[in-house]
Parts: C-alpha cells; sequence; structure tokens
C-alpha cells in the first residue's frame, strides 16, 4: 500500500492545461496531493491536461476548490504556507520544508495577488533567477520546490 500524500501543491486558477497536467504527473511521483483553487482557464476534461499527465492521472490525489475561501478552510496551520512570487529576495531552497506543507503558485500570467501576499509576506518565497529571464515556467518552477520539500520532509531515499 502507498503511502498518503505527503505534501500540497496548491495552483491559484491556472490557465494552461499542459502545465497543470505535468505538475499532476509530478505530484503523483512526489506523493504530494494537488489542489487547484478558482476559475480554471480550462476544462478538467481537456485532453491536453490528460495528456500532459499521461497514465498518471489516475493515482493523483486531487481536489477542486471552487473558491480561495473553500480551499483556505482546509489549511488547519496558516504557518505552514508558503507563496511562491517573483516579487520575493526569499530563496525557497534556505526554507525547512515539513510533511503537510501547502506550496502555493498563482496563475501563468500574472502570479499570486498581491494582496495575498502582503497578508504573508513572510511565507513569500522565490526561485532565484540568475539570468535575464523573469521566472521558470510553472510546471518547472513547482518541480523544482517539490523535489526540495520532498527531500528535506521525507525519510525516503
Amino acid at each position: 500500500m502507498s503511502k498518503p500524500p505527503s505534501l500540497n501543491v496548491v495552483l491559484i486558477e491556472p490557465e494552461i492545461p499542459s502545465n497543470t497536467g505535468n505538475i499532476g504527473r509530478s505530484c503523483v511521483g512526489y506523493r504530494a496531493q494537488l489542489h487547484v483553487v478558482g476559475k480554471l482557464g480550462f476544462e478538467l476534461s481537456d485532453k491536453r491536461l490528460r495528456r500532459a499527465g499521461l497514465d498518471y492521472w489516475p493515482h493523483l490525489t486531487f481536489a477542486h476548490h471552487p473558491t480561495f475561501e473553500a480551499w483556505w478552510s482546509k489549511v488547519q496551520d496558516p504557518s505552514r504556507v508558503f507563496l511562491f512570487t517573483t516579487k520575493s529576495s526569499k530563496d525557497f531552497s534556505k526554507t525547512q520544508f515539513q510533511e503537510g506543507d501547502w506550496i502555493v503558485f498563482g496563475k501563468e500570467t500574472k502570479g499570486l495577488d498581491e494582496s495575498l501576499l502582503a497578508q504573508f509576506p513572510d511565507q513569500c518565497l522565490t526561485i532565484p533567477m540568475p539570468g535575464p529571464i523573469r521566472s521558470l515556467n510553472l510546471a518547472t518552477s513547482v518541480a523544482m520546490v517539490l523535489f526540495e520539500a520532498f527531500r528535506q520532509s521525507s525519510d525516503e531515499p
């Protein structure tokens, strides 16, 4: 029997189905639950979503929360919610992740809402970008953070 999900990946209003599909596949690989929140830029039945997730999608622990408030009601410890943004200078790899943490990403074109970031300034993290780009692709960013959080919080090799 496989272990239950150890981490939570949250996508606020994702817009690109193939990104969400790839993120779902990464969640299966690292035993994370995927939460999508709010209005989506695609249908959950979109074939691009399923194609990107390959045949792993049936193994995904997944929840769609219609509103931010519906998702937030599931968070037991708000101090374990980490918001990813280009508007922070706090390197995500310097954070000590734990099993059960929530790693939260915004929509591909706009990121997370400024008002949300302002509520939790100490929990805003970034992936450092030494090159001349603003950010990585959402699926790539989630995979990097998910691996680091899993590496730190898991007792598995």
